[in-house]
């Protein structure tokens, strides 16, 4: 018996993927696994009070959510830690390790603090676009959020002097999002994806679109989620664990590996900690490739772009 399903708007669910004829691919340096390292930036975008008449829940240390009637003050000045001292711990562990990270930033973030935007500007990292602000996208009309992605766009050529040639919209695209990304042109990938282990391009209106896939798994946001594994030696295992498989299939097979950081969470000095000890243990380890999630989707489009 067939399970009947109502048409849905935007686009069709894929459950069969690469399936048995996973490609075997090649990534530079012969390398098992490309390592992205994500900086998802996004303090003095999220939800607050003078913009929405309410407080931001999710992804801070307070463990309550604030009655919207009063202000939560406390749970603004987690989002402050992350960009006053935790976005600068990463810097320094980035420059000191030599690895190039992806910013997933939202772009009103940026705004609020230039000293990042310049950092953006003057290294190798890469700006890929977190929207214009930290908004569920699904609430947008198509035309608010074409408006909202073309703000975003020039707000990046402003503070970073480039524009992005990503996107990652939090916590999930639209059933529009897809569409307007190649309505918009420029941009060489999208990461709202969480499906696969490697890129695949999908059918856009005809055109051919390339996804990079992201990871919820490896992940700082289970530091403060529920049933979270809480501490950073829990998180070193996790990284570790995952590496170690991954880079074992990569022996014929090579992955790729997708780590999420806020600068709130894993700015802390007892967490960075785990992810300093992971850098070190991969670069010991050999057969990885560290970088930007651009510089992957650009990999592939010149070397697996054939059907």
């Amino acid at each position: 018996m067939k399970i009947p399903e109502n048409p849905v708007p935007g686009p069709t669910r894929d459950f069969v993927g690469y399936g048995r004829d996973v490609p075997k691919i090649e990534w530079p340096g012969e390398a098992r696994v490309a390592i992205n390292l994500v900086i998802n930036y996004e303090e003095g975008s999220e939800v607050h009070m003078a913009a929405d008449g309410q407080n931001e829940a999710a992804l801070g240390e307070i463990p309550y959510v604030m009655d919207p009637a009063y202000r939560d003050l406390a749970m603004e000045s987690v989002y402050e830690y992350g960009t006053r001292a935790g976005i600068w711990r990463l810097q320094r562990l980035f420059d000191r390790k030599n690895v190039p990270v992806t910013f997933f930033a939202a772009a009103v973030a940026l705004e609020r603090n230039p000293e990042v935007a310049a950092w953006l500007r003057d290294s190798a990292h890469e700006p890929c676009s977190h929207g214009w602000r930290w908004e569920e996208m699904w609430l947008l009309t198509r035309e608010e959020e074409k408006a909202h992605m073309h703000a975003a766009i020039k707000s990046f050529k402003e503070t970073c002097g480039k524009r992005p040639l990503g996107w990652y919209c939090r916590y999930g695209p639209s059933v529009n999002t897809r569409e307007l990304l190649v309505e918009e042109g420029g941009f060489v990938y999208d990461a709202d994806a969480y499906n696969d282990d490697l890129p695949y391009y999908v059918d856009v209106g005809g055109t051919r679109h390339l996804i990079v896939p992201y990871s919820f798994t490896y992940n700082d946001a289970s530091f403060v989620m529920s049933g979270g594994y809480g501490s950073p030696s829990d998180f070193h295992d996790l990284l570790k664990r995952g590496f170690d498989y991954l880079w074992e299939e990569g022996e014929t097979h090579p992955r790729m590996m997708s780590i999420g950081l806020h600068p709130r969470l894993i700015g802390q000095a007892g967490r960075i900690s785990a992810l300093a000890d992971f850098i070190d243990y991969a670069q010991k380890k050999g057969g990885v490739w560290f970088a930007t999630r651009l510089e992957i989707a650009n990999w592939w489009n010149e070397h697996y772009a054939a059907p």
